[in-house]
């Protein structure tokens, strides 16, 4: 299982490709696949059938995953995108901003 430094509720802004520059809050983070979902970023258009009756098809929009390598948390203390540090040993550790010191968790 591969550790991904951003966790679900996080607020991260994008670093490079088409959604450059945008903000949102991590809704969803697969480990496994290195990816997260960030609300109001990589908003794609799916082609959705109706399966029950009376229910609508048609076009919905919908936010796609995207490597978590493209992403920067946005410190919560001096809000700007910054890495990840890691203090502490063992159950104890925390997550810290590199540019302020503050602890994140």
């Amino acid at each position: 299982m591969a550790k991904v430094h951003v966790k679900t509720g996080d607020t991260v802004v994008v670093i490079n490709g088409k959604n450059r520059g945008k903000q949102g809050k991590v809704m969803q983070v697969a480990p496994a696949e290195g990816k997260v979902i960030v609300e109001g970023v990589n908003v794609v258009t799916k082609h959705v059938k109706p399966r029950k009756v009376g229910e609508p098809g048609g076009l919905i929009k919908a936010e796609s995953a995207l490597y978590a390598d493209k992403v920067q948390l946005v410190c919560p203390k001096c809000s700007k995108p910054t890495r990840v540090g890691r203090e502490g040993t063992g159950k104890d550790k925390k997550r810290v901003c590199k540019k302020c010191g503050a602890k994140i968790d």
